[in-house]
């Protein structure tokens, strides 16, 4: 699995997507109150990595952010482009961001490294906190299983991940958990998780 196959499965099903996810209501109440919690009063730039139809990076602004959203999905990014014109977003990847060291002064991930093979996750997380700021914050979700393990996701393959072991994972990259949100699967939904953390000093 790479990016290039992730871009291309997302982009051509990217108008279905927008439909079903492209909104601010289509996020959890509990979610949105979480990223804006730990996001919003960040005095520097928040990066949305993997913004998709920029909803979320929207509702960062709303909130005062000055949120940027990157996504690899040309789709996506005209689509938000289009629907929040006042808003910042570019084409990039989530594994080499084109910004300076510590220079970012939060980051929201929010199940853009769900298609991440395991073994790439430590070099993401690595150039999460190459760019972080000084106790810079990372907002991130992602679902959550008994073990590390791919699953058929409905657009590419996925990966789920015991959350303490995605804890863990955070803390050998240089950040320090803070908050946690669980929420076990509804039937319609897979059990997910959000975690907040901090860059940690060093």
């Amino acid at each position: 699995m790479n990016m290039e196959q992730v871009r291309q499965a997302y982009g051509s099903i990217a108008e279905l997507y927008i439909g079903l996810f492209g909104t601010r209501q289509q996020v959890h109440a509990d979610d949105l109150a979480l990223i804006g919690r730990h996001l919003a009063g960040r005095p520097g730039p928040v990066l949305d990595l993997g913004c998709g139809p920029g909803h979320i990076t929207d509702y960062l602004r709303s909130l005062g952010a000055d949120a940027t959203g990157i996504d690899l999905v040309p789709e996506f990014i005209a689509h938000a482009r289009a629907t929040h014109p006042s808003g910042s977003y570019q084409l990039g990847s989530i594994q080499k961001l084109d910004v300076a060291d510590h220079s970012i002064a939060g980051i929201l991930a929010w199940y853009s490294l769900i298609h991440l093979p395991p073994q790439d996750l430590d070099g993401v997380l690595a150039e999460f906190r190459r760019v972080m700021a000084p106790a810079g914050a990372l907002v991130l979700g992602l679902f959550v299983g008994d073990e590390v393990a791919a699953f058929d996701h409905k657009v590419v393959t996925a990966y789920r991940w015991p959350v303490d072991e995605f804890s863990e994972r955070l803390a050998r990259a240089g950040f320090t958990e803070v908050e946690r949100l669980q929420r076990p699967s509804d039937g319609t939904h897979r059990p997910h998780a959000a975690i907040a953390a901090i860059a940690t000093q060093g």
